[in-house]
This record gives C-alpha cells, structure tokens and sequence, in this order.
C-alpha cells in the first residue's frame, strides 16, 4: 500500500502543480521563442551578408507553433539552418523536440523540413548540403512535445484522471504478476560470457542485465550470425538504417561503439575496424 501511495500522490502532486501555472508562463515562453527565432533570421542574413533587409514580425500560429518570414528573398544551405536553430534554441532553454519546414511563399509547399529530438535515432535531417534557391520563404517551428502548462486545462484534467485509472490498473497487474513464479526465459544466443536476448534487446552478464537500443540490438544480431566475417560497412548501413527508408550521416560508426562498450566486459568479445572495408565480431576462445 505504500507503493500505491507513493504512486498517487506523485500524480496528485503533477495535477495541483500543472493547473497552478498562469498564463504568465506561456507568455514567458513565447518570448523567448520569438526572440530566439528572430535571432535565427538575423544570423541567416548576416550570414549572406545581408545586413539592411528586414525581418518580419514572429507569428505564433499556434501555443507551439511559429513563423518567421523575411523582407527580401534569401538562399541558404539547411545545414546553416539547422546549426542556427539549434544553437539559439540552446541559449534560450527551449524544447529539443522540434520540427522545421522551409514554406515557399509562392504555393506554401515544403521547400525543406527536419525533425530535431534529444534522442538521436528520433532526429531526421536530410539532404543538409544542398543550397536552397534564391526565393520568398517561411521558416516554421513547432514544438512537438511542450511542458503541461501549454495544453488544454481540460485536457490535462481528462488526460490526468485518466493516468491515474491506468496506474492503479497496473498496480494491480504488477501485483499480481509477482505472486506466480516468473520463468527464467532461455530464448537467448550465447556471445562469450554474456547472454543476447535478440527480442528483448538486452544483454544479461552474471545476472546483470544491459539494455540495448532497438538498432544496437540489430548490428549485434547481424554479427552474432556471422562471426569471424568482415561485414562491409555498406551492408551494416543498408541492413539497419536504409531498409528503413533512414540514412543518417555516421550514426554506423556511433552505435558500434556504444557496442564495444557494452560488450567490453568481456574481452574475449572484439569488434574489430577493417580500415576502409567494414567492421569484424571476433570471438577469443
């Protein structure tokens, strides 16, 4: 039962502190999102050397969303953008979960767009190097997860209510659960002296159990099937990224790391680099 309480009154705490914020808030958040914004175009101008024409006023669309738009046509390369963004958006302590669209003024079409998330498999951004043509752009921005302050009252009233009915339903289930006999699983590929448990993407060492990330889990599968191989580094990026319909820039080389480091307890368990051609799973007897 004190579990249960521990449970309810953090929700109940979430719910009194949510409807105590004032719309002083949310008016705090759109200055500084519009000041931020602002500075984004000013950079993107000055970057062109263009130091003379105006930026339009910030129009919130929407609580999250905003629009920035420009005196005088403008080219610019995304990657630009993109830093610019980032960079101000930083400064400010805005939200990390965002996403951009480039509008053409002339037909409101998307000329270019990107989402931006803390986690790094959520974040896609394309074709950062092609330039955008000299034309009349709107640049958009609209946060995609906000604080509970910026939602509906009355949603977040419906929405609280019911997370604390789904809560105590799965008090009720985890209880439960605990009073039968849990079933060591044996669904796992021995890999050294750890245990690989492909569908549930962890690894188990000694009791220790180490979760592993959704592509992780299938760079690690793709090795643990071909040990001892040299498997090319295109492959590995068609396999785990492309078939997905996602390339993104070196994440390859980021999430073999990540594995080396889970895996380096063990260092019977190498990951080797074939310079120029791919990566290897050795296995030390």
């Amino acid at each position: 039962m004190k579990k249960y309480s521990i449970y309810l009154s953090s929700i109940f705490l979430f719910f009194v502190l949510t409807f105590s914020c004032s719309h002083d808030e949310n008016d705090e958040f759109s200055e500084r999102v519009k000041i931020s914004f602002r500075e984004v175009g000013n950079q993107l101008l000055l970057s062109h050397q263009d130091s003379t024409s105006l930026i339009l006023p910030i129009i919130a669309l929407k609580p999250s969303k905003y629009r920035l738009s420009f005196e005088e046509e403008l080219s610019f390369e995304p990657s630009r953008l993109v830093s610019l963004i980032q960079t101000n958006f930083e400064k400010a302590n805005l939200p990390e979960h965002y996403l951009v669209e480039v509008i053409q003024c002339i037909d409101d079409e998307v000329a270019y767009s990107y989402e931006m998330s803390i986690d790094e498999e959520s974040t896609i951004i394309p074709c950062m190097s092609r330039n955008l043509p000299l034309g009349c752009y709107h640049i958009e921005v609209r946060f995609t997860r906000r604080v509970a302050s910026l939602m509906n009252r009355k949603t977040i009233l419906y929405g609280s209510t019911l997370i604390t009915f789904l809560v105590l339903l799965f008090l009720i289930y985890k209880k439960k659960q605990a009073i039968k006999t849990k079933k060591q699983n044996k669904d796992y590929i021995k890999i050294g002296s750890f245990q690989f448990y492909q569908n549930q993407n962890k690894l188990i060492k000694e009791a220790v159990e180490i979760a592993l990330s959704k592509k992780e889990c299938e760079l690690l599968a793709i090795f643990v099937t071909n040990p001892n191989q040299i498997i090319t580094r295109d492959e590995l990026t068609k396999r785990v990224w492309e078939d997905n319909g996602v390339v993104v820039g070196r994440s390859l080389d980021t999430f073999i790391s990540k594995l080396r480091k889970k895996l380096s307890a063990d260092r019977s368990i190498i990951i080797e680099n074939v310079h120029g051609v791919g990566y290897k799973l050795v296995l030390v007897n």
